[in-house]
């Protein structure tokens, strides 16, 4: 009895533990998150990592703007000092009991103890170069606002560019394996026909070669679907364990026109680059401002409380302080530093030079970039139109071809070479379609077209 007790708990764990296998697989199954376009885009937002050293630049401003105002606002420092004296001072006196002899009585003066707590506020009441700081830190904030939004719109371009990339090797691969299974299944016909004497061992032997050129064509694009899984993964930021349902097709929708038209003047508007390029002309103009304002005065007001006390021994209590203030206004101006000052404007001056030329180099490239896209639209949009009658063509020819094989009118050689040009028809196709999206992805980038979800992440 207690042998077949041992046996029913032996089987009981056993279930136990594959029941729990089995949940955990279920539940890693669960796990499988499902992946579109827009998750994607949202989850690079999130963890890509350019991204988010980008996104430490705009704190690290905002802590500058803090750090601006900080100079234009009041400081309030307090001090305290204890003195212990070892040999204390001394002053001399004549010997007042013998005037004549010309001897001095040396008197020391001070205390052993000493102790001074002081209370000092100062406020700047005019310095050009604290109020234009301010300013300037304000404006290289929006700069640095204005190069995170063109990181977001970068990493977006990446994204999608992954993804249609993903979606193109996927779309080949199933079409490898059609062709692959439709080979086979002209393989099985040609067999069939060769055994009832209808085609000869010589179309037996292409359609098998067929068959065996089109496996290692699928085996590489099933694994450069694979290779291009990955380089989603690493665009997005994720773990390469990461395993997702990826949902979307490879399709096309046209970019509405008034885009287009507008394509020219909204680049100029709205690219970040060029925005950050514009703040970045303002922020030098500003710093022109503050090296001319070494040649203005500063004035600021300030006071200080003091409470102090000296014994000759530490037992001192609150009675024994006494406490002093004043109140007063400093005023300090520059009279000659060696020129430095006109030096330094003149340094200012150039660099506000050197950022509008480049300002003016990227807005004509920016043109010539819309203008390179919108051509690549309209290129890859003309390309589809052609590509969608060749593939009808294409499939028209490769039924006639079979139907033709099949009633022994036609030969195998015509059935390959259909079955090629339908292939390459899908595939010109495919990439025209490929080539439109990306055209278009870049055009939102140039445009700085944000998703709705990722303009908030600048709030």
């Amino acid at each position: 009895m207690l042998r077949i007790f041992v046996d029913v708990r032996n089987w009981s764990i056993a279930i136990v533990v594959l029941l729990v296998l089995v949940s955990s697989g279920s539940f890693a199954q669960q796990e499988k998150r499902t992946l579109t376009l827009d998750d994607a885009i949202k989850i690079a937002l999130e963890k890509n990592q350019d991204l988010t050293s980008a996104r430490l630049e705009v704190e690290k401003a905002n802590a500058q703007v803090n750090e601006a105002i900080g100079t234009a606002l009041p400081s309030l420092n307090l001090t305290a000092n204890y003195t212990r004296a070892l040999k204390k001072p001394v002053f001399f006196l004549p010997d007042f009991e013998d005037l004549n002899s010309g001897r001095t009585i040396a008197v020391e003066i001070g205390s052993d103890h000493s102790i001074d707590m002081t209370l000092s506020a100062q406020q700047i009441l005019f310095n050009s170069a604290v109020f234009t700081g301010v300013g300037a830190a304000s404006i290289y904030q929006d700069a640095a606002k204005e190069m995170y939004r063109a990181r977001q719109l970068e990493t977006i371009t990446k994204v999608r560019r992954a993804f249609y990339g993903m979606l193109l090797a996927n779309e080949v691969a199933e079409m490898m394996r059609e062709n692959l299974k439709n080979a086979e299944d002209n393989l099985k016909n040609v067999q069939i026909m060769k055994n009832q004497g209808i085609v000869s061992e010589y179309d037996e032997l292409r359609a098998t070669v067929g068959v065996e050129n089109l496996r290692p064509a699928v085996i590489q694009a099933e694994n450069n679907y694979l290779l291009s899984i990955d380089g989603l993964r690493a665009t997005m930021g994720v773990a390469p364990t990461e395993e997702y349902n990826v949902q979307g097709s490879l399709s096309y929708s046209p970019v509405d026109g008034e885009i287009v038209k507008q394509a020219m003047e909204t680049v100029l508007q709205n690219n970040p680059s060029l925005g950050a390029l514009r703040h970045q002309v303002d922020v030098n103009r500003a710093l022109v401002s503050i090296q001319r304002s070494n040649y203005l005065p500063t004035l600021a007001a300030f006071g200080n409380y003091q409470y102090q006390t000296a014994q000759n021994d530490l037992r001192i209590s609150t009675r024994d302080f006494i406490g002093s203030s004043l109140v007063g206004l400093r005023f300090s101006i520059n009279l000659f530093e060696g020129l430095q000052t006109n030096a330094k404007v003149d340094q200012a001056k150039v660099e506000v030079r050197k950022s509008e030329e480049q300002l003016n180099s990227v807005e004509n490239n920016m043109k010539t970039a819309v203008h390179s896209v919108v051509l690549q639209l309209e290129q890859s949009q003309k390309r589809i139109a052609a590509q969608e009658r060749t593939v009808e063509q294409a499939e028209r020819g490769y039924k006639i071809a079979t139907t033709r094989f099949t009633s022994g009118s036609g030969t195998q050689l015509e059935v390959n070479d259909a079955q090629l040009a339908l292939t390459q028809a899908k595939v010109n196709r495919m990439q025209a379609i490929y080539d439109y999206v990306m055209a278009s992805a870049e055009l939102d980038q140039l445009l700085g077209r944000l998703p709705s979800y990722a303009e908030s992440s600048l709030n």
